[in-house]
C-alpha cells in the first residue's frame, strides 16, 4: 500500500500456558486472530477495546518484539521478520514504542539525561559526549521539559514527567511513528490531557501515531481514524467521527455508550 509505513497482513498469534499439565492438551489463546491493518505515513490511528482484546499483543507484533505465527508484518514494504543486524537496526529507527508504565520503562539506575542520550549512542547519532549533552537537552525541552531534568533519576520525577521522558528517549532517533500503548492510563485527567496535547503536537509535525486505549474519548479527541478490537480481531475501522456517529458492529456500539460520548461535543 502506497506510503504504508506499518502493515499486518491476515496476523495471527497464538500463545499456549506453559504451565500445564503434561498430561493436559493446554487451551491456546488466539491473542490476535487474523489480523490486517496499516498505518500510514503521517497519520493518528486509535486502536480501542477493552482489556485483554490484543491491543498490545498487536503493538508488540508491529515493532518486532514478538512474531507472527501466522501472517506477515511490514515496515516501508519490508518484512519485518526477514530482517537482520544492520537492517533491523535501521527498522528501530522508523519506529519507536510508547510504553505503558514509564517507570518500568526506564532504567532505575539511569539518569533522564542518560536513558534519552542511550539511543544516541546504540544508533551512533551522536558522535561525541558534548552533542549527546546538546541534543539531550533539545529533546528534552521538544517534550517540554527543562535541561536541568538530564541530572534527576526516575523515582525523583512525577508519573507524567516520566512519560514525556519515554516520549523523549522515543523520538531521539527521529522516528516515522510511535506506537504509543495506553500512554495515558495510569495519570491523572489533568496530566493525561498534557500528553495527549503533546502528542498531538508530535502528529502535526508529521510522525504517525498508533495510540492504544480504551478510552473513546482521547481517541476520539486525538485521532482521525480508529480501529475496534475484540477478542483478537479487528470487528471495523474508519474516520473516527464515521464509526462513532454510526458504528456498524453492535460492540463498538457497546464501547461508545460506555464512554457516555456526547458526539456534539467532539
Amino acid at each position: 500500500m502506497p506510503d504504508a509505513l506499518l502493515e499486518a497482513d491476515n496476523v495471527v498469534k497464538v500463545f499456549t500456558p506453559r504451565d500445564a499439565a503434561p498430561w493436559r492438551r493446554a487451551a491456546a489463546t488466539r491473542a490476535v486472530d487474523g489480523v490486517t491493518f496499516s498505518l500510514q505515513a503521517g497519520e493518528a490511528v486509535g486502536l480501542v477495546g477493552e482489556s485483554g482484546c490484543g491491543k498490545t499483543t498487536l503493538a508488540k507484533l508491529l515493532i518486532g518484539l514478538l512474531r507472527p505465527d501466522e501472517g506477515e508484518v511490514r515496515v516501508l514494504g519490508q518484512p519485518l521478520q526477514r530482517l537482520r543486524g544492520a537492517a533491523l537496526r535501521s527498522m528501530r529507527r522508523v519506529v519507536q514504542f510508547v510504553f505503558q508504565d514509564p517507570m518500568g520503562s526506564l532504567n532505575p539506575r539511569l539518569t533522564v539525561g542518560e536513558a534519552i542520550a542511550e539511543p544516541l549512542i546504540i544508533h551512533r547519532l551522536a558522535a561525541t559526549a558534548a552533542e549527546r549533552r546538546a541534543r539531550v537537552e533539545q529533546l528534552l525541552a521538544s517534550v517540554q521539559l527543562p535541561g536541568s531534568f538530564a541530572q534527576r533519576l526516575p523515582r525523583q520525577l512525577s508519573g507524567g514527567e516520566r512519560q514525556r521522558v519515554g516520549i523523549a528517549r522515543a523520538l531521539a532517533v527521529e522516528p516515522k511513528t510511535l506506537l504509543c500503548d495506553e500512554p495515558i492510563a495510569s495519570l491523572d485527567v489533568s496530566v493525561g490531557s498534557q500528553i495527549l496535547e503533546l502528542l498531538r503536537g508530535i502528529n502535526q509535525r508529521g510522525t504517525a501515531l498508533l495510540f492504544i486505549s480504551h478510552d473513546l474519548r482521547a481517541v476520539a479527541s486525538l485521532c482521525r481514524r480508529v480501529a475496534v478490537m475484540r477478542s483478537g480481531a479487528l470487528l471495523e475501522e474508519g474516520p473516527v467521527d464515521a464509526v462513532l456517529a454510526a458504528p456498524r458492529h453492535p460492540y463498538t456500539g457497546v464501547l461508545i455508550r460506555s464512554a457516555e460520548l456526547d458526539l456534539d461535543m467532539l
